[in-house]
């Protein structure tokens, strides 16, 4: 039976969807990402759980989850091969679908060695394709050792792809190989040109499957020269570093910033993966300066 999720659904009637993501705490403290998802929880679709993003390490992304749908708010799991062997993530992700979470995206993940515990192990036993399989195997009701399940999740599966790559086509060929091994919807990387993201989805247009364009909401120059000099896959136009470098209204840059992307590129896809990095209380005015 396929998952019938809200995200599922709306990105199915083709609606404008928006997704946004928030980060478990580093402790127990749920109180400041509970109330976030409260105060979106009527414009945004589904919250995307990130999974120690960037290798730190926070709480896991699961028990969130079922808080979440105890407020009657969705949220889609992320799941990195970083920390966890083929055992791990299977029994996690069905321990999600008992939780009643539907929503997975799929990643590999980044090396411990750029986070805050250096030192760590990685264990890359699954790459992103590999964890899509092993969701549509859990599915079709056995492990990836083959042995039958009792009982079988059902899930809506989705995958990360970039826009800004040196190599376009081998970027459109990993999605495609993602699709083959279960994708169902993809979040792109942070967008920042209408121009480059016209022509990645012009290649991925013949995939017929849903789009997500990523938005990360710029918080200073600062950040955007980082992101542009380190994070694979994001370019941020020296344009907008520089009026973020002049501006005495940091705030109100960065909403007005995002929210032309969002007008930009909403007629080329599906919706938008807001990732507001402890600016969620700013999402709504984002919205607001992208006319949605």
């Amino acid at each position: 039976m396929p998952a019938v999720s809200r995200l599922s659904q709306s990105l199915a009637d083709e609606d404008f969807t928006l997704t946004a993501e928030l980060n478990p705490p580093k402790g127990t403290d749920l109180a400041g990402v509970l109330s976030a998802a409260e105060t979106l929880k009527g414009q945004v679709t589904a919250f995307n759980l990130t999974d120690s993003a960037a290798s730190r390490m926070t709480m896991a992304p699961g028990a969130l989850a079922h808080l979440l749908r105890d407020r009657d708010i969705e949220s889609t799991l992320q799941i990195a091969g970083r920390d966890r062997n083929r055992l791990a993530i299977q029994a996690d992700m069905l321990a999600a679908s008992a939780l009643g979470v539907e929503n997975l995206v799929c990643m590999t993940g980044d090396p411990p060695s750029g986070g805050d515990h250096p030192d760590a192990k990685a264990v890359f036993d699954l790459g992103a394709e590999d964890i899509l399989k092993a969701a549509s195997s859990l599915e079709a009701g056995q492990d990836l050792a083959g042995n039958a399940l009792k009982g079988r999740p059902r899930f809506y599966k989705g995958a990360v792809a970039n826009v800004a790559v040196p190599d376009l086509g081998k970027e459109v060929a990993r999605m495609e190989a993602k699709i083959a091994s279960g994708a169902q919807f993809f979040q792109t990387n942070a967008v920042y040109e209408a121009a480059g993201f016209e022509t990645f989805m012009q290649r991925c247009e013949k995939f017929e499957v849903p789009v997500l364009a990523g938005i990360i909401v710029l918080k200073s120059a600062r950040q955007a020269r980082y992101m542009t000099e380190r994070i694979p896959g994001v370019v941020v136009p020296d344009r907008l570093t520089d009026a973020l470098a002049r501006t005495s209204d940091t705030v109100r840059t960065s909403v007005r910033m995002a929210g032309q992307v969002i007008r930009d590129v909403a007629p080329m896809c599906h919706g938008v993966h807001i990732m507001a990095i402890g600016w969620e209380r700013y999402i709504p005015d984002v919205l607001e300066a992208a006319g949605r």
